[in-house]
């Protein structure tokens, strides 16, 4: 890669490296290798522990009212492999990642390896001179905004606001919810309700009330596209 690249790399994630080999070797996935330890997945590794780190860091201080359960399940959606992918488009840092032949036209370009190619940049900041403090400063800056929007509330239940957010900014559509069965007298009555996203029928939830019906619908909407990854499965009782 040459210099120029090199320092447009580093001029859009705002570090300068005094070993480049670091950031040459962050950019390079393991099907452009022979020798996998030549990749970036040992930095991918490290890179994804420094992240937990500094993640938990940053809300625990953000945060000093919430609750374990409330900061778990923030961090589980900060740190997802949908969340590290979305950053990486967002910086149009994928389209320096070295891949083998195959790999060139794979959707995991713009999921898994975009996500692994953020964990060994974070990595190989840390390796080089700047450590622990500018790899901190890194993933602070551009995570600032996704930590300002975060909320324990919105986690633990406002689940139609959060697919509605979603939907809007990534798919340029709104979620529809509709009411599918009902059961029960008047005075007992349980819903099931299913919500549609750009046309992709999601799995259905029974509730004891059409809001709370929906609410499970958009959780499982959540869980299937990878918004709400590592969230606990009894939340998603029918």
């Amino acid at each position: 890669m040459d210099e120029e690249t090199l320092q447009q790399i580093e001029q859009t994630i705002g570090y300068k490296f005094s070993n480049r080999e670091l950031l040459q070797k962050a950019l390079t996935h393991s099907s452009a290798v022979e020798n996998r330890l030549l990749s970036n997945e040992r930095q991918e590794f490290l890179g994804d522990s420094i992240l937990g780190v500094v993640i938990c860091l940053q809300l625990f201080e953000r945060f000093p009212n919430y609750l374990e359960g409330d900061l778990t399940k923030i961090k589980s959606m900060l740190v997802s492999r949908k969340t590290c992918s979305n950053i990486v488009r967002q910086l149009d840092l994928q389209k320096f990642l070295k891949v083998g032949k195959g790999m060139v036209k794979s959707r995991a370009l713009s999921g898994s390896l975009a996500a692994g190619l953020l964990e060994a940049i974070i990595a190989a900041i840390y390796i080089d001179s700047g450590g622990f403090k500018e790899a901190r400063n890194f993933i602070s800056r551009i995570f600032a905004s996704l930590i300002d929007q975060a909320d324990a509330k919105q986690a633990q239940g406002n689940f139609k606001s959060l697919l509605q957010q979603y939907a809007q900014q990534e798919l340029n559509t709104t979620p529809v919810y509709e009411l599918l069965d009902e059961k029960g007298p008047d005075h007992d009555k349980c819903f099931e309700a299913a919500v549609i996203v750009a046309k992709h029928h999601f799995p259905s939830a029974w509730g004891t009330n059409k809001k709370e019906a929906e609410q499970k619908a958009a959780f499982n909407a959540l869980v299937e596209l990878g918004i709400l990854e590592g969230m606990p499965a009894e939340l998603n009782a029918d």
